[in-house]
């Protein structure tokens, strides 16, 4: 087995709840996985508000799917 060696601050290391200084990779990998996907999340839901997709029914998305989903289907 490897070992591999990564520097975080203070402040990282307790925003992702760190309680030892190792870590198995898995756990390295979901962690990482976590916060991107926390960080895609909050992303989406800024521009969900600045484009006031925010505000969509969920018939009107439907019908924006229909409606993407009509188009590809008549460019294919």
């Amino acid at each position: 087995m490897r070992t591999i060696s990564i520097d975080i601050s203070d402040l990282e290391y307790q925003k992702f709840g760190l309680k030892a200084d190792r870590l198995s990779f898995s756990d390295f990998l979901d962690m990482v996985s976590r916060e991107l996907s926390r960080q895609n999340l909050a992303k989406a839901v800024e521009l969900a508000e600045r484009y006031g997709l925010s505000n969509m029914t969920m018939d009107e998305i439907s019908q924006e799917i229909k409606a993407v989903r009509n188009k590809n289907a008549a460019h294919s």
